[in-house]
């Protein structure tokens, strides 16, 4: 059978929650993003995944992912992978989207990039050695990770353009599933939330 990558982007923050660029800030969850952590866990960890055995796990360095790869329950099997931090926004670090189309409009980071950060092919070039580590895996594997380098891996997955991955949105704390089809590179599931039906959690906002 053909590896699959899951991709699990990490709880809400309060930076997500305000539609802020968070690149390499080191924002914690929110008790909201934490929660949403732990059902993910529960959903990983029941059938048909069972706790995902023999699974290989990365996950940024970052805390917001890190702290959802432990509180779902992988903290122990995660190695960190710098590969997977999110994307450098260099001067557009903390702002919304509001915020940088006042200054630029018309603008859209998966065409136009960042100032004094991270250049489109460095993102592409990052999605594409962890699209590479996962094909060579002999089992699926599976990843916790950020917003714009989730989609990136989306994209770069498929073998389209980064572009593409501004018309994938991503939810804090969903899980996605990168596998096949007819022998080809496809998305078995997208931003899928199902696990974040418990009543005590608030619904999360899409965010950037």
């Amino acid at each position: 059978m053909a590896p699959r990558i899951l991709l699990a982007r990490h709880g809400q923050t309060e930076w997500s929650l305000a539609g802020k660029h968070t690149g390499r800030t080191d924002v914690p969850l929110l008790e909201e993003g934490r929660r949403g952590a732990e059902l993910l866990g529960e959903r990983l960890h029941r059938a048909p995944l069972d706790g995902l055995p023999g699974v290989e796990v990365r996950t940024s360095p970052l805390s917001r992912a890190r702290e959802t790869c432990e509180l779902a329950g992988f903290g122990e099997r995660a190695r960190t992978w710098d590969t997977l931090m999110e994307w450098d926004y260099g001067a557009y670090e903390g702002m919304t989207p509001a915020e940088i189309q006042a200054v630029r409009p018309g603008w859209l980071i998966w065409r136009d990039g960042v100032p004094e950060g991270e250049s489109l092919a460095d993102v592409t070039a990052r999605a594409d050695e962890v699209v590479a580590w996962a094909r060579e895996a002999d089992r699926d594997v599976l990843v916790f990770a950020h917003g714009h380098i989730l989609r990136s891996i989306g994209a770069r997955w498929l073998g389209l353009p980064l572009d593409f991955a501004s018309r994938i949105r991503l939810n804090p704390t969903s899980l996605s599933t990168l596998g096949w089809a007819y022998g080809e590179p496809a998305i078995e599931s997208w931003n899928d939330l199902g696990h974040l039906t418990d009543r005590s959690t608030p619904r999360h906002r899409v965010t950037a």
